[in-house]
């Protein structure tokens, strides 16, 4: 019997697959010139010609965001006119919703737990303090969508990006001066009648304007990058506006030593709170300037310029970043 032993396998060619032939470019024209290396960037920046997408300098872009005013005003006003476009009473809302939220408060704080002892004038506190800060809270709101909510406006045009936060947070503000009717109304009712003093509602709505602008910004960053702030936002502004004096004194809650030194500095010299409460004392005759934090004013400075500087700088760092991804 004759064994078969079984062919060896075939070598395998082990040498590397050539690379494919580089394709030839095409020659240059006639007469075309030729750039060394280094050459076509600098020619680019002799006839002031960038990259697209990139970040401009500081200074440039503030220029650029200047130079868009009138877009920005347009796109906050056209932003306020189709927010209630779709319902029945239409702008009214506008009015109507702080009106409802103040109602609610008032039932559940007012009377429901008695935060109205010890506040004279308290329907003007409550909706005083609900009408300021709905301003803030809507601002901080629309931060979180300033990029998202407008992404194909982002990716379709070159324009500075801080230009929707801030026409975001101009909407609020004329939402806030529409509603502002409302308040001088229901204060009237309450015996609320105009003095001098209700001109500091000016400077003090101003400077927090700027703070719900640098605040909007911030945010506008963080949620264009992460997204999920945006569902995380109203657990945050909830608990901030509790600890704002909304609903009630904090002046009267705080008092005696109830709660650590620390608190009381941080809740006295909470944003929100000193907002608010420069409102009532500008609006409310018997909100007296004991009440205020001291040096209130410049305090309410501070915020609105560290906020307003550092959030637009923190968002003007991120511009080449919005839209992609």
């Amino acid at each position: 019997m004759v064994s078969q032993t079984a062919a060896p396998p075939p070598p395998v060619d082990t040498a590397p697959t050539p690379a494919p032939p580089a394709t030839p470019q095409p020659p240059a024209p006639p007469g075309a010139p030729v750039y060394a290396p280094g050459e076509l960037a600098a020619l680019a920046a002799r006839h002031g010609l960038t990259v697209s997408g990139a970040r401009p300098p500081l200074g440039a872009y503030i220029r650029q965001l200047w130079g868009r005013r009138h877009f920005i005003t347009a796109f906050a006003t056209a932003k306020l006119t189709a927010q209630y476009s779709q319902a029945k009473l239409g702008q009214i809302w506008q009015i109507m919703t702080p009106l409802l939220n103040a109602t609610v408060y008032y039932f559940i704080f007012g009377v429901l737990m008695n935060t109205k002892r010890g506040v004279d004038d308290f329907v003007p506190f409550l909706v005083t303090g609900v009408f300021i800060w709905t301003f803030t809270s809507s601002s901080i709101t629309a931060g979180t969508r300033a990029i998202s909510g407008n992404i194909g406006l982002v990716r379709a045009l070159h324009f500075p990006r801080a230009s929707l936060p801030v026409a975001l947070a101009l909407q609020q503000l004329q939402q806030l001066l529409f509603s502002m009717g409302a308040l001088f109304l229901i204060l009237l009712v309450f015996g609320q009648y105009p003095r001098p003093s209700w001109l500091l509602a000016i400077p003090a709505l101003a400077l927090q304007a700027v703070f719900n602008t640098g605040v909007s910004m911030i945010v506008a960053r963080l949620a264009a990058k992460t997204p999920d702030i945006a569902q995380l936002t109203p657990f945050i502004l909830r608990t901030w506006m509790y600890s704002s004096g909304v609903m009630w004194s904090l002046d009267t809650l705080l008092k005696g030593d109830r709660v650590p030194h620390f608190v009381l500095v941080a809740l006295e010299y909470n944003p929100a709170a000193v907002y608010i409460d420069l409102m009532r004392f500008a609006l409310i005759d018997s909100f007296a300037g004991a009440q205020l934090p001291t040096h209130v004013w410049a305090v309410a400075a501070g915020w609105a310029l560290v906020c307003g500087v550092a959030g637009f700088v923190y968002f003007w760092q991120a511009e080449e970043q919005y839209g992609r991804g």
